[in-house]
């Protein structure tokens, strides 16, 4: 075994102590016709309002757009499979749904410190500069992931591993050091459509390609103000992320459950009551989700996707909290809120509440969501 050979090995063994459970190299760049089909989807504004996507379109096509000097990509994998069907709680229209990675802690803490930790290893090995990336920076990962052998971008465009399934967050180092590469990974979707077809609203324009506007995890998470009502009862009781696509593919067969304690669900996300979820403010949002990815996009987003739930619930004892969530200070809550009550209360009394309503509110977004339902 030559010597690169040996620091080869030697990276794989120790990404394993850290808790990787794949670790795959490639070179630090990625074929033009991956920045040509990123440019075609911005054109066709298929990233919605995440402007950033085009801010740093020309950085983002390949990694050396953004450190001339990469030489190496070092791509890891870590596997937060569930111990239960996700796809099961949308049956529990009382109770929410949380997609499988944000039901306990965020995920970019837990990776980005053991990838500092591995870099500063190979640095201190190969005496070249390192940086690491965790979901932060205009670095396609997904790609450089199918061309180190990680696995491949499946119809969904997630990333798909014959060992682990759709499970996998991602990390990756970028070094100067000129690393031996993997061979890439083919795509083993054949003729499947399962994650197509499974998709609530139809997020799919074609195999491979994601319209992120009708995207329930783009709508809970990076939307910002009230969601269009075409994808509210689409959405059930999905309040942060969306499962459906990954859930149902069938290389989830080979997948397992996660082996790091921090991702492993906590007890109270897996199916918390939509009662309880609605009736927090926000010091009681804050201590909630401490620690978790939910906490950053705020409360107020938050408790709009709750009672777009609670609208789907079909629950007459959540009445009282629609109700009482018409009158949040929020625009955005009050306005969602609206929806959720016309669905749950009895048409003469909603009308009446509506008469009232139109005379006293001032916020013109909340005047036209009373207005919709008339």
């Amino acid at each position: 075994m030559d010597k690169g050979q040996k620091l080869k090995s030697a990276l794989m063994a120790r990404a394993e102590t850290l808790g990787f459970d794949v670790c795959r190299i490639t070179q630090a760049e990625l074929p033009e016709d991956i920045g040509r089909k990123l440019e075609q989807s911005i054109s066709l504004k298929r990233h919605a309002s995440m402007d950033w996507m085009k801010t740093t379109l020309e950085r983002r096509k390949t990694p050396t757009a953004m450190w001339e000097e990469a030489s190496s990509a070092i791509m890891l994998g870590m596997n937060y499979g569930p111990d239960i069907n996700p796809l099961e709680n949308l049956d529990q229209k009382s109770q929410a749904t949380i997609s499988v990675y944000a039901r306990n802690r965020d995920y970019h803490d837990i990776i980005k410190g053991r990838l500092k930790t591995l870099a500063g290893w190979l640095a201190s090995k190969t005496g070249e500069d390192v940086k690491v990336f965790v979901d932060t920076a205009p670095l396609m990962e997904k790609p450089l992931a199918q061309q180190s052998g990680l696995g491949w971008q499946g119809k969904h465009t997630n990333l798909v591993s014959r060992e682990l399934g759709s499970w996998l967050f991602l990390g990756a180092i970028l070094t100067k050091a000129n690393l031996e590469a993997d061979e890439p990974e083919r795509d083993y979707c054949g003729s499947c459509t399962s994650c197509l077809e499974a998709c609530p609203t139809n997020a799919f324009p074609a195999p491979y390609q994601l319209d992120a506007a009708r995207c329930i995890s783009y709508l809970t998470i990076e939307h910002d103000g009230l969601i269009p009502h075409e994808f509210r009862e689409a959405m059930g009781n999905r309040i942060y992320g969306c499962d459906d696509c990954l859930a149902v593919c069938p290389w989830n067969k080979y997948a397992q459950s996660a082996t790091e304690i921090k991702l492993q669900a906590r007890e109270d996300l897996q199916s918390p009551s939509l009662q309880e979820l609605a009736e927090l403010d926000d010091a009681g949002f804050r201590k909630r989700f401490s620690g978790s990815p939910i906490k950053r996009i705020g409360r107020n987003r938050f408790l709009r996707n709750v009672m777009i739930a609670v609208g789907n619930s079909a629950d007459p004892d959540l009445k009282s909290i629609a109700r009482q969530n018409c009158g949040d200070k929020d625009p955005v809550v009050r306005g969602t809120s609206i929806w959720a009550l016309a669905r749950l209360e009895e048409k003469p009394v909603f009308a009446d509440m509506r008469i009232r309503a139109l005379s006293n509110e001032t916020d013109e977004t909340v005047r036209q969501e009373w207005e919709y339902h008339e």
